[in-house]
């Protein structure tokens, strides 16, 4: 049987007739939450960090450009935001954008980044994400929270992928799942900077990536997004001790319908996560033909949800946000 086709099999096993794993009751501190994301993911992260940045404490990004570059336009998403850039991104237009919105309510406070702890790579053999638009990201950090509190890492020899130390494929291209197998491991790099949290306990057992049912975590702001995500409990959390959450958002084409749930095994998050008593979100978009077109299975970063999309009222983050209160058990 060929490899393809034992990889669809599998794809299709995981999206019908799924069976909702029961959430354990869980301790957790959503006071000092953090985030990763790849790609549109990462694009999705820093909108989260900024609609909620007095709920995060630290993001990790890959591959992807300043906070609302696309400023709600497909067509500036692909002339100024992914692999050209037709003109400077305008950052303080963007700036000036993200201020009337505090003012409105519509973002947390600029105060809510103090201290925040910024981790992003962008590797140079990517052809997605060119250098210009990942250093544009680099900069409003950089403004937003001092350059003390940013690690950039941008002189890597890695496509448009996460990084890891021995999983996925080949690190100089970028194919399915977009995990590549660098010789280095991006998520410890990453969560040891970011998180509020970060000397190991000894972990006697694995945890365990549960598959849970992300309409009704995450309500009717979630219609849009697929019926499943993922969740990764470390056996301390689920024997219930205090736990952090870190939620990490996949890149295009890297949803569970495209490669299952590959992101949520291989990046090496969850290794650190059993060590550091985090329990590790995975929410997923899916693909979609017609209107709001989104064929890839991406993040809303452009404006396909509503011109809102950036803010609290987008309604993937208000999904998210209201998942992360689930499981914590807030109502």
């Amino acid at each position: 049987m060929k490899k393809s086709l034992i990889h669809a099999l599998a794809l299709s096993a995981l999206t019908s007739s799924m069976v909702y794993a029961e959430v354990p009751k869980l301790n957790l501190d959503i006071e000092q939450i953090t985030l990763s994301g790849l790609s549109s993911g990462g694009y999705m992260a820093s909108q989260f960090h900024l609609a909620h940045s007095n709920w995060v404490s630290g993001i990790g990004v890959i591959a992807a450009g300043p906070y609302y570059c696309a400023r709600n336009s497909i067509l500036t998403a692909l002339n100024q935001c992914v692999n050209k850039q037709e003109g400077d991104i305008p950052l303080k237009e963007i700036q000036a954008t993200l201020d009337g919105w505090r003012t409105e309510g519509l973002v947390d406070p600029a105060e809510g980044l103090q201290g925040d702890k910024v981790w992003l790579l962008r590797g140079t053999l990517d052809e997605k994400i060119i250098q210009p638009v990942a250093d544009a990201l680099a900069a409003q950090y950089q403004s937003w929270v001092g350059d003390e509190q940013v690690r950039y890492i941008s002189d890597q020899p890695f496509s448009h992928l996460f990084p890891t130390e021995s999983q996925g494929s080949e690190c100089s291209t970028s194919t399915p799942p977009f995990i590549g197998n660098c010789g280095f491991d991006a998520a410890s790099d990453m969560l040891s900077f970011i998180s509020p949290k970060s000397s190991p306990q000894p972990a006697d057992k694995a945890g365990e990536l549960l598959s849970v049912d992300q309409q009704k975590l995450g309500g009717e702001q979630a219609s849009g997004m697929a019926d499943q995500a993922f969740l990764y409990v470390p056996a301390s959390c689920a024997a219930g001790q205090s736990c952090q959450v870190h939620v990490s958002f996949h890149g295009c084409n890297q949803n569970i319908e495209a490669v299952g749930n590959d992101y949520a095994r291989l990046t090496g998050i969850n290794q650190w996560a059993d060590t550091h008593n985090t329990v590790v979100l995975y929410p997923q978009t899916k693909q979609s033909t017609l209107m709001p077109l989104n064929p890839q299975a991406c993040w809303d970063w452009w404006g396909y949800t509503n011109e809102k999309y950036a803010t609290k009222q987008g309604p993937q983050i208000q999904a998210v946000a209201q998942m992360i209160n689930a499981l914590a058990g807030v109502n």
